[in-house]
């Protein structure tokens, strides 16, 4: 079910015009949104880092890995969904990843800042895109799994947002996260990402049992690369006088991007056997709705 913004009727009509009011949110770029004053820009992101990400996530070994982590644990946790969100679809990478292996799932993908869509929109002209606040997300018990990939880590009020993921998912519904993880590893690349926190498990966990889900897996990721992350975040902190450039960690070498590709697959490959790390750059989580 959908929600109005102007009047909170629900509905079930596949435009967005609500049949009690008649209203209907305004289109930025084409696209339905739902909170038009942070559709240009705002904090806990820099919009224009849209057009450099479509342009390095394909080749990445990070973006690359996270996708088959994902896949993974769809496969294992919802392997008959109808139905996926994405909040903070970016550049829509992950959703073209699951349009892929779910070809006939309905996919929506939403993201705060609507430059960012026209990138998903062209990768995917079948999918639902919106442009939304995670933290007042217009869907009542509609999906059958909600993701939220490296997001809540941008957004103060993570809580809230976690709150609403469990109000839009269907009973039982399965929720998917990564976030970045451990505050020692905080660095001026996180500052110029716009991350509010890193997490540690105990809060990650804590937070999403307090919003009303019962976990299911939780495990560290770039685990095997946390060496090589430290050593590269404490040079980084050092560094005080040169000016840090958020994508640099993923502007790398061919052959570097290899190497640290087949480390990760390495890892993949004890992920998906049921090994469990305990110490990574980021966590996973996969939860399901009470009740």
């Amino acid at each position: 079910m959908k929600i109005c913004q102007k009047c909170a009727a629900r509905y079930d009509n596949p435009t967005w015009a609500c049949p009690d009011c008649g209203s209907a949110p305004p289109l930025i770029n084409g696209f339905p949104s739902l909170a038009p004053a942070l559709a240009q820009a705002g904090d806990g992101f820099n919009p224009e880092y849209f057009d450099q990400l479509a342009g390095l996530e394909r080749g990445n070994f990070w973006f690359q890995s996270r996708n088959h982590l994902i896949l993974m644990l769809l496969r294992r946790h919802a392997p008959a969904l109808t139905s996926f969100m994405e909040i903070g679809c970016g550049t829509g990478f992950v959703l073209s990843n699951i349009a892929a292996n779910y070809p006939s799932a309905e996919l929506t993908g939403a993201e705060i800042f609507s430059t960012g869509l026209g990138h998903a929109a062209r990768r995917l002209p079948n999918a639902q895109f919106i442009q939304m606040d995670a933290r007042n997300i217009p869907f009542d018990s509609h999906f059958d799994v909600l993701g939220a990939f490296d997001v809540i880590e941008h957004i103060n009020e993570d809580e809230a947002v976690l709150a609403q993921i469990n109000k839009a998912l269907k009973p039982g519904g399965i929720m998917l996260l990564t976030v970045p993880q451990h505050p020692a590893l905080w660095s001026k690349q996180d500052e110029k990402a716009c991350h509010v926190r890193r997490y540690t498990a105990a809060e990650l966990e804590g937070k999403v049992r307090g919003a009303g889900f019962e976990i299911l897996d939780s495990g560290s990721f770039v685990s095997l690369l946390l060496p090589l992350m430290w050593l590269s975040r404490s040079m980084a902190n050092r560094d005080s006088n040169t000016e840090h450039d958020a994508m640099s960690e993923l502007r790398i070498g061919k052959l570097m991007n290899l190497s640290l590709k087949a480390m990760m697959s390495v890892e993949m490959v004890l992920t998906n056997i049921g090994v469990r790390f305990p110490a990574g750059g980021s966590r996973f989580l996969v939860a399901r709705k009470s009740g």
